[in-house]
């Protein structure tokens, strides 16, 4: 799995020739704050003869620093009332592809620190957007070779900061291969394979539940959607169990699913007029979730346990589809009918979040997620953002605004929905003679709430709506919708970003 190494630098010297860098790129609102004489020397020069310097990435000629080339990009727009530290990003992604373009295999990269405290992981936010910029497709990265863009990037700063970068980027590096690889490379069982693959050593505990009898038992919800991908080895479905536990005391335990669907058809209901198209990316929640486990192993935190579930199955169509108005018994006990075979990413969550509810009651402190790419109505309402939707034992520990908060200054924006009673209205069956009903038949896009209601489907298949402020074991739970952050660019074919890995990871610590 080829990721780029960031390595620490201490030393401002590092930046003339003879270090070993090849490159200095500097991102910065006002080069001068630096105050590296050199740099701003140059800069000030470079801005007399070529005008888009400080207006956007240039690369200046620089005889006596690192590989004889400065770029400086610039962090634009920094005080605007509503911009945030994703500036820090574009500008390093500037910066980096110009050194790229000029030939650097090497480069150091200097960021000023900010005043304004919603900066104040800038280097970190930038780095890691260098980090997003050059990850290939893992497809692209067998036939070429495993080689990334640079033999590494360095980072200028007082503090270490090389450790959880470089573990961030790890997860992350996983979290995009296993959402952005086509569905017969990464199908089920090579997801599951590959996760086994990058945990090995790592003391993680992980296992795959495989075997047919033990899914359909265990996992009635999941096994309907892959009922008819059963037939075809190489499309089962498999559900990766993954947990981290250190040493010592536990004072806090978060539980996560993750939504697995390696291609979603649509299934009876299906995806027609080009709808399928980017299926294939159906399983960024559970991508996101394997490549926070990553990170975990790396960092290795104290005090936290994180206990995960991802389930993978293919949403196929064929004679052994399941099909709209049947009704099957979810692992919590609860009867479910289906509206619609194309919502299926909530009936593969439904039966693992009741497995982690289990977990949950005999837990430290616990906090349940669910990360999926689950409704087409979450980009109509936030575009390319991350959407919480949280129970109301969650709401009352704040979750949501804590994790919008934290997200907010590593760069992965999110915003925050309200869940209302009129949801739990939407999911009662009109018949009576199921305890709910999965969806309606509408795409979520055109449907009010569409985002939202899934969220009380949720709480009801799983059994955690047993769980709320009244009962005897209150158990927060805050459902995460990716739809629009899984990727970036493309609608259909776009890279993989790993979000929310970085702002779950740092909301854990």
């Amino acid at each position: 799995m080829a990721q780029i190494n960031f390595i620490d630098v201490n030393d401002p010297q590092a930046i003339f020739e003879g270090e070993g860098w090849d490159a200095v790129v500097v991102v910065a609102t006002d080069v001068a704050a630096l105050a590296i004489d050199e740099i701003t020397l140059l800069a000030n020069h470079g801005a007399n003869i070529d005008h888009r310097v400080g207006q956007s990435a240039t690369l200046l000629m620089a005889p006596g620093l690192a590989g004889g080339r400065l770029v400086i990009s610039p962090v634009l727009n920094g005080g605007d009332d509503y911009a945030d530290v994703r500036v820090y990003a574009d500008a390093a992604r500037a910066g980096i592809n110009l050194a790229k373009q000029a030939g650097a295999n090497k480069p150091l990269l200097v960021v000023d620190k900010a005043s304004n405290e919603q900066y104040q992981y800038g280097l970190q936010v930038a780095a890691l957007a260098i980090g997003q910029e050059s990850w290939v497709a893992l497809e692209r990265r067998e036939v070429s070779g495993d080689t990334p863009d640079f033999e590494a990037i360095g980072i200028l700063h007082t503090e270490q900061q090389s450790e959880l970068l470089n573990a961030l980027e790890a997860g992350r590096n996983l979290a995009r291969d296993l959402c952005g690889t086509e569905p017969e490379r990464m199908s089920a069982p090579a997801f599951a394979q590959y996760c086994v693959d990058a945990y090995q050593d790592s003391g993680l505990t992980v296992s795959v539940v495989e075997d047919r009898d033990v899914l359909e038992r265990d996992y009635p919800l999941l096994s309907a959607v892959g009922r008819s991908s059963f037939a075809v080895a190489r499309h089962q479905p498999r559900v990766v169990k993954v947990e981290y536990c250190p040493e010592g005391e536990i004072n806090a335990t978060y539980l996560f699913a993750g939504k697995g669907v390696v291609y979603d058809t649509g299934g009876a209901d299906l995806k027609v007029g080009g709808a399928m198209a980017g299926m294939s990316r159906d399983k960024g929640g559970a991508a996101a979730v394997a490549g926070l486990m990553k990170t975990l192993s790396l960092l290795k935190p104290k005090g936290v346990r994180v206990i995960a579930e991802l389930g993978l199955v293919r949403n196929s169509i064929g004679s052994e589809a399941f099909v709209t108005d049947e009704i099957i018994t979810s692992h919590a006990g609860v009867s479910v009918r289906i509206g619609n075979t194309d919502a299926e990413g909530r009936l593969v969550l439904a039966d693992l979040l009741s497995h982690l509810k289990a977990k949950a009651e005999k837990a430290v402190a616990p906090q349940m997620f669910s990360v999926a790419t689950l409704t087409g109505h979450v980009v109509r309402a936030y575009g390319g953002y991350t959407a919480l939707v949280e129970n109301s034992v969650a709401r009352k520990q704040g979750v949501a605004e804590k994790l919008q908060s934290v997200s907010e200054q590593w760069g992965e924006a999110v915003e925050v929905s309200r869940l209302r009673k009129e949801d739990f209205g939407k999911i009662v069956d009109p018949s009576n003679a199921a305890d709910c009903i999965s969806s309606n038949n509408a795409p979520s896009s055109i449907t009010a709430r569409g985002h939202q209601y899934p969220a009380a489907f949720l709480l009801k298949a799983s059994g955690l709506d047993q769980h709320g402020l009244a009962s005897a074991n209150p158990i927060a739970y805050t459902h995460i919708d990716i739809a629009g952050s899984a990727t970036e660019g493309d609608p259909l074919y776009g890279k993989p970003t790993a979000a929310p890995l970085v702002g779950l990871f740092n909301y854990i610590l």
